[in-house]
């Protein structure tokens, strides 16, 4: 069974991948210009940036970059022209973005783009959706009612795709490491309520299928983290380990998946460890986080498995404090274009 929900959209092989513009006034626009420079050496298949042309050009004027624009109305028109200009899916901001600076007034462009990239992508003629960085923050202020991308993302396939379970799942990947915090962006005081033996067993499960069919590992073996120090010392340093994050594993290990844990997360991540899993399910955000942006911080690439549709994104934030200085690097991005890839072909031909 593949990662991709019931009646997901499979597109041509030829289609493009749709970008996102992310916040404006964030790293978004110059990182999407800087890869779209690299597309040749890199051999980088064809993407649609999904966003301001006016601020793609001005970012464009500042950093001295030679970019062509190609404003297309429809993705199909983005494959022909990508050789020779950056074709783009024009979404005009309230506006003019202020690099470094933020406004509230842009958030409905942000989401707009969004929102037409997941309908493209579920007319069929966009392969998988790579997001550059949103600012939480500042879609807050607009009204914004989600968490974050993943979680919007997840609603939108609802809307797109009604009717068909979507367990949708964060996965923060690179060569070196692939992790999944099974809580994501709740306080730290409300994780212990959160974590349930359904939502480890779900998240298992909907990491296993994704680790055979996007990446795939015949066999994925999954090491799942304790919460407490030591994993809660056999309920001496807390119970959930004991009594909600064991429980589920055995049931996960009955049911045939290769999933071992409860494990100290302080020993979890050096070398040695790593060679004995392919990823790791970690119980909330930072303790997932922090060891792949230790390993591969320019290389991460986040990914949002469970839903109908591929989508990837650079694993870091708006970065506002340097978006006005041409000096950010596009790795991460150029990493997220070339994994969609990847996981849209592989998707592609187990559907032929």
């Amino acid at each position: 069974m593949g990662s991709e929900a019931p009646g997901a959209a499979f597109p041509r092989a030829e289609a493009p991948l749709a970008l996102t513009m992310g916040d404006p006034a964030g790293i978004g626009p110059e990182i999407a210009l800087k890869a779209w420079l690299q597309r040749t050496p890199l051999q980088l298949s064809p993407f649609c940036f999904y966003g301001s042309t006016s601020e793609l050009r001005e970012r464009a004027r500042r950093f001295g970059y030679d970019v062509p624009f190609a404003v297309v109305r429809h993705a199909s028109e983005a494959v022909p022209v990508f050789k020779t200009a950056l074709p783009v899916m024009d979404t005009p901001l309230a506006r003019p973005a202020d690099a470094g600076r933020p406004s509230p007034q842009n958030a409905p462009a942000v989401i707009a783009a969004i929102e037409r990239a997941v309908s493209d992508v579920h007319a069929g003629v966009v392969r998988g959706i790579v997001t550059n960085p949103i600012a939480k923050s500042v879609l807050a202020a607009a009204g914004f009612k989600h968490p974050g991308h993943t979680e919007f993302l997840a609603s939108l396939a609802d809307d797109f795709w009604p009717g068909q379970p979507h367990h949708a799942v964060m996965m923060l990947a690179s060569s070196a490491l692939k992790v999944v915090p099974l809580t994501i962006h709740v306080p730290l005081a409300r994780v212990p309520t959160l974590i349930s033996r359904h939502l480890i067993q779900a998240s298992a499960r909907t990491v296993a299928r994704a680790l055979q069919n996007d990446f795939g590992i015949a066999n994925p073996r999954i090491a799942i983290a304790g919460l407490n120090p030591h994993a809660g010392e056999a309920g001496t340093i807390g119970h959930e380990d004991r009594d909600v994050i064991a429980p589920a594993i055995q049931s996960l290990v009955a049911e045939g998946f290769n999933v071992t844990g409860p494990h100290s997360a302080d020993t979890l991540f050096h070398a040695a460890a790593r060679e004995t899993y392919d990823a790791v399910i970690a119980m909330y955000h930072d303790q997932a986080l922090i060891p792949i942006k230790t390993l591969a911080f320019d290389e991460g690439v986040n990914v949002t498995l469970g839903l109908p549709f591929v989508r990837t994104s650079p694993d870091h934030g708006t970065a506002f404090d340097i978006a006005d200085q041409g000096i950010a690097s596009a790795t991460s991005l150029i990493e997220a274009l070339k994994l969609a890839d990847r996981m849209a072909r592989r998707r592609a031909l187990a559907a032929a």
